[in-house]
């Protein structure tokens, strides 16, 4: 299987070695360097129709980077788009291995077995979703997955009775086994127009609120936010 490694200790590379005939698979423009001899391809992972849907949910391109090592072992150098953090997720049903469920742009590569899914959500998370609506990107299958935070990265542990609120703006990704809802602010009550009323002046925008039992990563920055505040400055 193919072996990822973050290299690196400010906005760092993704470092990937491949034995020949091994592949992954990567968000579009994200190889920086690779060893000849490695095969660079784009491809519509899963057809048309899935991504399609990759790109409502996730906010993925249409087209993603195959790297295969066709003429032997090699390495290769990823970056995501956005400067940050970087994480390698295993994905599996086996002992400490997961599903997850990633935010929008998150996604920087994986190893050919693990599979980005697109499923429905629920009513009300749709309606507040950034970009997904009814959609969202849940990696499965088995292998390695390398997800990307705007800024410093961390992760938090959920338990039961230890319930989390977050901006969605610096989710991550989560462990699918969580439950989540979405909402306009992380007061209890007031009604929709209080609720949004009360999320405009506090400049909190809309929250996850998490239940159950596992991990998110969650990152320091708010891509939204920086640049908004980038196009408020004078030339």
């Amino acid at each position: 299987m193919p072996v990822f490694n973050i290299t690196g200790d400010v906005d760092p590379f993704l470092h990937v070695s491949l034995a020949k005939g091994e592949k992954i698979y990567c968000e579009s423009n994200a190889m920086v360097m690779m060893e000849t001899n490695l095969e660079l391809k784009g491809k519509m992972t899963g057809g048309i129709g899935a991504a399609l849907m990759r790109t409502f949910a996730n906010g993925e391109s249409f087209f993603q980077q195959h790297i295969e090592a066709m003429r032997g072992d090699g390495d290769c150098l990823l970056s995501p788009t956005l400067p940050g953090a970087m994480r390698v997720l295993d994905v599996g049903n086996e002992v400490g291995a997961q599903q997850y469920m990633i935010s929008d742009g998150a996604f920087v590569a994986a190893s050919a077995g693990v599979e980005l899914k697109v499923r429905t959500q629920s009513l009300g998370n749709a309606l507040f979703a950034q970009s997904g609506g009814f959609f969202i990107t849940e990696a499965a299958g088995s292998g390695q997955l390398a997800v990307s935070g705007f800024g410093a990265m961390s992760t938090l542990e959920v338990t039961p009775g230890k319930d989390v609120v977050i901006d969605n703006s610096h989710v991550v990704c989560w462990d699918n086994r969580l439950q989540y809802e979405i909402s306009m602010t992380t007061g209890s009550s007031g009604g929709f127009l209080g609720n949004l009323i009360n999320s405009q002046t506090s400049g909190e925008g809309m929250v996850l609120k998490f239940s159950g039992t596992g991990k998110i990563l969650v990152c320091s920055r708010n891509r939204a936010a920086f640049l908004a505040w980038t196009q408020s400055k004078p030339a």
